[in-house]
């Protein structure tokens, strides 16, 4: 009797061990598509699984295409995309869940795209519209290189959203009237639209919350016709490589939802950080202040991970059920 106590005893006490310390170390490989957000949260997520869980986890920098490739051939190269925005990368997603081979958290916070200009350059020029930077003087006004097209940041390679941005463009007439779409690397941007503030000229890009631009600079989001699904066509390139003749978008995106996705090879090989995503979730609010703290302070990622996990224990003890 006493030896099958003592075993019942020592199971419950391997059981309990494993889930407080696991006797062996988890492992991840997440990827990092650049932006601000992005980055922050991979970098939050690595923290949780190294110093709260005991695991390993590795940030894999890449590009949308390149991520959704990884976790798609589920060979545990990339296995978690950390910042999803729907429907902007549905082209991917669409393909990728019902494959099986990618799985959505059910947990989100939401997302608001727009195009921006400083508050001063939309007071010098009475802007308040994305139409008003048709007007010759304002084109004039954010042509810092004397080619005739003023300047727009659309966002960066490999970005879904900078893909229709590109369409929008053209179909609010912009091209037409001398605006030239810009794709750049998003640090590159924050970088252009400090400088054009102190230049005192003008300077449109794509822009969003959460984001650190907002504790950056003096910036206004402009006014866009309301959404309307009828005039919001969009076809990505990974659909059909005739993508920007047959989109058609003339209207203001629909707020977003974002979340973090991972390949359902994970479920198998590393359970308990998959128990981790599915409670893992975040407020626009939580994405600002990491991306304020590494754009504008100038902080490493993974020390302001650590800072924010520091600052709310609570909340990380609940992802991970403690």
């Amino acid at each position: 009797m006493l030896r099958k106590i003592n075993k019942t005893v020592a199971t419950t006490v391997l059981i309990t061990s494993f889930f407080a310390f696991p006797s062996y170390a988890e492992k991840v490989n997440i990827g990092d598509p650049g932006w601000t957000g992005a980055t922050a949260i991979a970098n939050l997520l690595s923290a949780v699984i190294t110093d709260k869980m005991g695991g390993e986890a590795d940030l894999v920098p890449g590009n949308n295409t390149a991520i959704y490739a990884g976790i798609d051939r589920s060979k545990g190269e990339i296995e978690v995309h950390p910042d999803i925005w729907l429907p902007n990368q549905q082209a991917y997603t669409n393909d990728l869940v019902p494959k099986g081979t990618l799985k959505l958290s059910s947990l989100s916070y939401e997302g608001n795209q727009g195009y921006c200009v400083s508050q001063a350059f939309a007071k010098d020029m009475n802007i308040t519209s994305i139409f008003d930077l048709g007007r010759p003087e304002v084109v004039e006004a954010m042509d810092s290189d004397g080619n005739g097209k003023g300047e727009f940041w659309i966002g960066a390679d490999g970005w879904a959203s900078a893909n229709v941005n590109e369409v929008k463009i053209r179909d609010y007439k912009l091209l037409d009237a001398g605006i030239e779409p810009i794709r750049a690397a998003e640090a590159v941007k924050n970088a252009r639209v400090l400088d054009s503030i102190k230049k005192g000229e003008g300077y449109a890009f794509y822009c969003y919350k959460p984001h650190a631009i907002w504790g950056m600079a003096d910036v206004v989001m402009l006014t866009e016709p309301t959404h309307d699904p009828a005039k919001y066509k969009m076809i990505q390139p990974k659909t059909d490589a005739d993508w920007y003749k047959k989109s058609y978008v003339a209207s203001k995106d629909a707020m977003k939802n974002i979340q973090i996705g991972w390949g359902t090879s994970l479920e198998g090989k590393s359970p308990a950080i998959v128990e981790f995503f599915n409670n893992f979730q975040l407020t626009s609010d939580d994405v600002s202040w990491l991306a304020y703290e590494i754009s504008v302070n100038k902080r490493d990622p993974a020390d302001v991970a650590r800072d924010w996990m520091s600052k709310n224990e609570d909340t990380v003890d609940g992802w991970l059920g403690l």
